[in-house]
């Protein structure tokens, strides 16, 4: 990083006009992304005792799996990471994991008002089956453990359950013969299924499977009607994705900070955060007040370092005559570029105030920039007759 960049980033600025711009209190850009919600700050701390009895009793594996689900949770929030309860206790990161979210979702039930039988039942087994039942809402999570208890679900058919249960609830309407219950939602997507195949013993599969969730006897005669009814029911295909791939890196825009407009101080200029990029598209994480303007990534900006864009009217150029266009621009200036040389032109801090300028030798004033781009507006006479398609008479 240069020295220039350097300054810029310890220094705070004055103030900006007033208009488009920074605010003199926006944030700084953060250059990293949020934290994930997995990863925050400790917030219980816990005395050095609690803590030592909470890993010996994760590893003589005392109490309950919910006492280990508990006790995981409360040393990972006092800033243990689950590496180091690994290395204590034995219990690897995806087991801690799993026991955390399952002993979660045991105390939704607990909460929703789930039977005594099924609580006692899942306090002493079936942390895997209730760590598929995550994705429900809390009265769904008690009816669907009450089914993987009476039909003696593994986790794979819980969390088919899980599944087709959710999508249940996005039908605006119950289907023909099926009632709301886990069970007739878990037989209705394999009903669904079924009537779609024609291999006889793929369809064969899924109506037993149907037959093993369903609750009510209405959906249960629809699916012992299709041991006899063999017609395929086509399934209407999904659309295809309007997929596009950028193709080349001058496809990609480049977002650039708007310091404000001509006339205006110098030391708005120098107060626009420096600007960091990440991932595959450039994404940029920014919190405050401020104006953005997204140009085509040509190949001066590329090779730009700390481009800073600032709006002005074509009579304050430089070198402007009677004869210039009188329009708004959009000029680029390069912070980094603060070395003079005689074919470019430069935002100079005059007394106070940001100007453009070419100096035929070096200048007694400080260079803040290079330009590097002016941008004129787009000039296109009827709009709206470029979005028609063309029609040719022959």
């Amino acid at each position: 990083m240069s020295k220039s960049r350097q300054r810029r980033n310890r220094k705070q600025r004055p103030g900006l006009p007033s208009g488009v711009g920074f605010s003199p209190s926006s944030s700084q850009p953060s250059s990293q992304p949020p934290a994930p919600q997995g990863f925050q700050k400790p917030v219980d701390e816990i005395p050095a005792s609690e803590s030592d009895r909470l890993l010996g009793q994760l590893r003589k594996k005392e109490g309950s799996w919910v006492d280990w689900g508990q006790s995981c949770l409360q040393l990972q929030q006092s800033g243990l990471t689950p590496v180091d309860i690994f290395e204590a206790t034995g219990f690897e990161a995806t087991h801690q994991n799993l026991v955390i979210v399952a002993a979660q979702v045991f105390q939704s039930l607990v909460r929703g008002g789930a039977d005594d039988d099924i609580v006692a039942f899942f306090e002493g087994r079936g942390s895997d089956v209730l760590y598929e039942l995550r994705i429900l809402t809390e009265s769904d999570r008690v009816a669907a453990a009450t089914l993987a208890m009476q039909r003696g679900l593994d986790c794979d058919e819980a969390r088919e359950v899980a599944r087709a249960l959710k999508e249940f609830r996005y039908l605006r309407d119950l289907p023909d013969g099926f009632e709301d219950d886990p069970g007739d939602a878990a037989a209705y997507q394999c009903w669904r299924l079924a009537r779609q195949k024609s291999d006889l013993q793929e369809r064969s599969r899924l109506i037993a499977q149907a037959l093993r969730f369903v609750s009510s006897s209405t959906a249960r005669r629809k699916i012992e009607a299709l041991l006899t009814d063999f017609t395929v029911v086509r399934n209407q295909p999904a659309p295809r994705l309007p997929n596009f791939r950028l193709e080349s890196a001058m496809e990609v825009p480049r977002i650039l900070p708007v310091a404000g407009q001509l006339p205006m101080e110098a030391s708005a200029l120098t107060a626009v955060p420096f600007l960091d990029t990440e991932g595959e598209f450039d994404i940029v994480h920014f919190s405050g007040m401020g104006a953005w303007v997204a140009l085509p990534n040509w190949q001066i900006l590329m090779n730009s370092g700390d481009p800073v864009t600032v709006l002005c009217d074509s009579a304050l150029l430089p070198n402007a005559d009677e004869n210039t266009p009188k329009e708004e621009v959009l000029v680029a200036i390069d912070r980094e570029a603060q070395d003079w040389d005689r074919d470019s032109y430069f935002a100079v801090d005059d007394g106070g105030e940001l100007r453009l300028a070419w100096f035929e030798t070096p200048p007694e004033l400080p260079i803040l920039g290079k330009v590097i781009l002016v941008l004129r507006p787009k000039r296109v006479f009827d709009e709206e007759v470029v979005k028609e398609l063309w029609q040719v008479e022959e």
